[in-house]
């Protein structure tokens, strides 16, 4: 009795995951349209400007969809696991997508077109965060279960800003460097920490850094595409 109780419960669990799954990937995939959309010809390398601040604020929140909800899928899927309820999903994930908003306005307030000496510095200190106790910290708690979206979304800003300094450094609307960091952050949000990947991925953002630095034409996309 209890056992055929329970298989409707158990299926639809089964069912809020997949449907978890399906609506936070299918959300990030049209936010890869959009913002690439909103992105075309505004690419100026490091002089890029950024428009009006309600323009970035909405460009930045597809952009952050895009790049993070993939690598967020798991912690998703957890919720969803552990809740049971349809509405918990897409309330993790909005408070989720409210931390990097924030970190966008952030961005806002600081960013200032820059040269490619400037680009590189960021780079250089970026390579270096990754050895930071602080990265190593909210990257593992990046793997493990958290109690909402909005805590998730700090320990994430805490894993991958450095990273995406590199992007608003190097051009926040360059696309490529866009998918880049996309691809660097998702492997880092899906794969437990490894010393083998992870230094020469730090070694190789601070010798980024250092060919900006001493040979920026070198390195494509600084520079507005002619």
């Amino acid at each position: 009795m209890s056992t055929s109780t329970n298989a409707p419960v158990a299926n639809r669990g089964w069912t809020l995951v997949f449907a978890a799954l399906t609506a936070t990937l299918g959300l990030a995939a049209a936010s890869w349209v959009v913002a690439v959309r909103q992105m075309n010809w505004m690419d100026m390398g490091v002089a890029t400007r950024l428009g009006s601040f309600a323009f970035f604020v909405a460009l930045w929140v597809s952009m952050m969809a895009a790049m993070m909800l993939p690598g967020a899928a798991p912690a998703v899927l957890r919720r969803a696991h552990a809740s049971g309820r349809a509405r918990a999903v897409p309330l993790f994930v909005a408070s989720y997508l409210a931390v990097w908003t924030l970190v966008g306005v952030a961005v806002y307030a600081l960013y200032r077109p820059h040269g490619s000496f400037a680009a590189g510095v960021v780079a250089i200190a970026a390579g270096a965060y990754e050895f930071a106790p602080l990265k190593q910290h909210c990257r593992r708690r990046c793997h493990e279960g958290v109690r909402s979206g909005f805590e998730f979304g700090l320990y994430c800003v805490g894993s991958s800003i450095g990273l995406m300094l590199v992007l608003v450094a190097l051009g926040v609307m360059n696309v490529t460097w866009m998918f880049v960091i996309a691809v660097l952050i998702l492997a880092q949000k899906l794969l437990p920490p490894k010393a083998a990947i992870d230094v020469p991925l730090a070694l190789a953002i601070v010798g980024l850094g250092i060919l900006i630095v001493i040979a920026p034409s070198s390195v494509p996309g600084l520079t507005p595409p002619m």
